[in-house]
């Protein structure tokens, strides 16, 4: 039996990186869950992918296709999730997007669209989430993916600090407020994690000077990593599983660092 058997869990942001281990680390342990992603395409080859390789092991996989900014798609992949497996336990709001430009280069667009998905995709998947909670009468829990970014701000990615500074004030007020309801909301900040986003943040900060060769903003921003390394995605699953399972239900209104030692606050 694995620590989150018998849960039913939505990850949003699945296809790929950490959404996507998230998601798999869970169906590994037990949880019934259904991989969401704005790309359809790239999240059923990701849910049938862990489908495969289950072998048989009883848990149950599903997948949605979701932009998180829209209400009527996050309450979509709800009802979806709820109808193939019966009720939602866990809500994982992970799905996030970051596009690097200098400070004084920032543009409206670049802020609503950062903002856009990281803080309000999370404010709409916890009010959705909690809402469908509410209705089951029996609990359960949020989880919402943070950052380092979330402690101190970046000079070239000031859009992205702000929306995981969101994040962090958003799980703070929906565990005040959901607590009654006896669902937890916690999070959790990675720091520098080797997944595709941050291969395409690698490319951004070259195209505007920060970086002059491939790696070099990676190699420089986790110098300070007191593991002597960068993250994987495996790295991070063992915290987010434990979030999600019954180990953590005294837990809510907290974000678990999970850097290796870079911010030490």
């Amino acid at each position: 039996m694995g620590r989150v058997s018998g849960r039913v869990c939505i990850v949003t942001g699945a296809a790929r990186g950490i959404g996507r281990a998230i998601a798999g680390a869970l169906a590994d342990e037990g949880a019934d869950v259904c991989f969401a992603d704005l790309n359809g395409q790239a999240v059923a080859e990701a849910a049938e992918a862990k489908r495969a390789g289950l072998n048989g092991q009883g848990s149950r996989v599903t997948h949605a296709q979701v932009d998180v900014t829209d209400r009527a798609q996050v309450q979509a992949m709800i009802a979806h999730t709820v109808d193939t497996f019966g009720r939602l336990d866990v809500m994982f709001n992970n799905a996030g997007v970051n596009r690097p430009m200098n400070f004084l280069d920032v543009t409206e667009d670049n802020w609503n669209l950062i903002m856009g998905v990281n803080g309000l995709g999370c404010l709409i998947g916890m009010q959705e989430a909690a809402r469908r909670m509410i209705a089951q009468g029996t609990g359960g829990k949020i989880v919402n993916t943070a950052s380092i970014a979330s402690r101190q701000g970046f000079d070239n990615v000031a859009p992205y600090c702000a929306s995981k500074w969101a994040v962090v004030s958003l799980t703070q007020s929906a565990a005040r407020d959901l607590a009654k309801h006896d669902i937890t909301v916690t999070g959790f900040a990675p720091g520098v994690v080797a997944t595709e986003m941050w291969e395409e943040v690698d490319r951004d900060l070259m195209e505007i000077g920060a970086a002059q060769r491939p790696g070099q903003a990676m190699e420089e921003f986790s110098a300070s990593i007191l593991r002597g390394r960068v993250a994987r995605p495996d790295d991070i699953t063992g915290t987010t599983t434990f979030l999600a399972s019954r180990d953590s239900d005294y837990m809510t209104g907290q974000i678990v660092m999970i850097d290796g030692g870079m911010t030490l606050v």
